[in-house]
């Protein structure tokens, strides 16, 4: 039997790097989808992508415009030449995307080929590409805070000063109105000290750029990693947050479900913002297993300052905020609570010097060292006392939906006197005596502990992430049957944080 399987070329690419990854046609058409149907049959409606990586996105917009201005424009030629030359722009990441795009768009690397599919009389047609600088000021870029000493480079070097956000517009779209920008743009780029969260986040300020061109739909994929904030997102977290017309949100707990092979801590989301449509927004949860959850609700929730991420944990937290106790977070140290790094662990020090027990990584193990006292930055006197260690990062332990059922947070260590921790681990407490150290360990283990702990965790976590978490009186212990009836919950909330959260063990 013969196989006429023509597999789709941009399915098959692989991706640049967990920093620009490929949006796959079928992720493309799901985005696509968000948009009002009526859109399709607009032969005035325009269409921005200012981050082409494969021209995925405006290929499949001509598709549907194709098939939905038929009536509108009846002859194929003509119907062709007004939606490319007049509908249809973008903007490349690099020369190379923007080559690339136009072969996917006009099935020809330069619009006035022989091959194009309509010929603009140029080579660009409306995808774009200009080289652009950055603007360096004090060892920085004004526009994207890229490193001068990481990005300054020889000519034919790529510089990545995407020139959607550093002020350069090409100049016959520098006027336009668009009705739809859509795109999937660059997520980071290193600072010249690391990857993923300690990176140079880039993906809200093209966000922030098209929210500037007032277009009446955007829509971008972008990590969730700004739900919680943390390095240069607070504002565009608080901007989002607050935004009514932010009108659905689609957030995959897990990357690869949109981007195959592709890790990205804390899963990736897409989004649909209507200039002129304000109200609540729609919020789908989705999993390995599919949607988890969709309800229409506020972006920020009252007594809280981040997105919460799951529809399901609002009632419990609702109904914690409601008895108006402290929260859990004071009792958690800032981070590096000791004020030393893992280094200090491969140390060789004096026979003499007095020391003490750290638990540290060391050569990516767990391990508890001795190094003498003096080493310690910080908090030397409260060795003595009753404290908990825990990881700030446990990427094992999951999040609430990935996997299912998760741990959330890593092993709790009892600190026993005389020992400190290194910056991989937060420190809990410090507690009166052993039995009250015993019962803050055993709440930290329960599964209710943890839901509210998923609700805000992200990546890191910190001080921050706890406070959600009430405060109870440690001269007794608790158990999951005890706060279940404390605070009231129902079957199906109880069902939600039996499914989602396993033992600890």
């Amino acid at each position: 039997m013969q196989n006429n399987y023509n597999p789709d070329v941009l399915s098959c690419l692989a991706n640049l790097s967990s920093d620009e990854v490929f949006t796959p046609p079928k992720l493309a058409n799901e985005i696509l989808d968000l948009l009002p149907k009526e859109i399709w049959k607009d032969k005035n409606a325009t269409f921005l992508d200012p981050v082409c990586k494969t021209g995925v996105f405006l290929r499949e917009i001509v598709k549907r415009l194709l098939e939905g201005l038929k009536d509108e424009i009846p002859d194929d030629d003509k119907r062709r030449e007004h939606i490319y030359k007049n509908q249809i722009f973008g903007i490349g990441i690099t020369e190379l995307t923007s080559l690339l795009s136009r072969r996917s768009l006009y099935c020809s690397k330069l619009a006035n080929g022989k091959y194009s599919v309509v010929n603009f009389g140029d080579e660009k047609g409306n995808i774009f590409f200009d080289k652009t600088n950055h603007n360096w000021k004090n060892g920085q870029c004004s526009y994207c805070g890229a490193s001068q000493s990481e990005y300054e480079r020889e000519e034919g070097l790529e510089s990545h000063a995407y020139q959607f956000i550093h002020n350069n517009l090409p100049d016959k779209i520098k006027n336009m109105k668009f009705d739809v920008i859509i795109g999937n743009p660059p997520y980071q780029m290193s600072d010249g000290g690391g990857t993923g969260s300690s990176a140079i986040p880039l993906y809200h300020k093209f966000v922030e750029q098209a929210k500037k061109l007032s277009p009446r739909y955007l829509t971008m994929i972008i990590p969730s990693r700004w739900f919680t904030g943390g390095k240069g997102l607070d504002n565009f977290r608080d901007t989002m947050l607050n935004d009514n017309s932010l009108r659905e949100i689609h957030d995959f707990l897990d990357a690869s479900e949109c981007f195959s092979g592709v890790s990205i801590e804390g899963g990736v989301c897409y989004f649909l913002w209507k200039r002129d449509d304000k109200g609540l927004c729609k919020v789908l949860t989705h999993s390995s297993n599919g949607i988890l959850s969709s309800t229409e609700r506020p972006l920020l929730e009252e007594g809280a300052d981040v997105f919460i991420r799951y529809n399901e944990v609002i009632s419990i937290i609702r109904k914690v905020i409601s008895k108006s106790e402290s929260n859990f977070s004071v009792l958690v140290s800032p981070r590096n609570p000791y004020g030393i790094g893992n280094d200090v662990l491969d140390g060789t020090f004096s026979d003499r010097a007095k020391k003490i027990n750290v638990l540290g990584i060391l050569k990516s193990e767990r391990v508890i060292k001795k190094i003498p006292a003096a080493q310690l930055g910080r908090n030397i006197d409260e060795l003595n006392s009753y404290r908990l260690f825990i990881s700030k990062a446990d990427g094992a332990a999951g999040q609430i939906g990935n996997p299912i059922p998760a741990r959330i947070i890593g092993k709790i260590v009892v600190a026993e006197p005389n020992m400190a921790c290194t910056e991989t681990f937060l420190r809990i407490g410090l507690f009166k005596n052993e039995k009250e150290v015993l019962h803050v360990k055993r709440y930290m283990e329960t599964k209710f502990f943890r839901v509210l702990v998923g609700a805000r965790k992200n990546k890191n976590m910190t001080r921050d992430t706890y406070s959600f978490v009430p405060m109870q009186d440690f001269s007794e212990s608790w158990t999951d049957e005890k706060l279940y009836k404390k605070y009231g919950l129902t079957k199906e909330e109880i069902d939600f944080i039996e499914s989602m959260i396993r033992p600890m063990n």
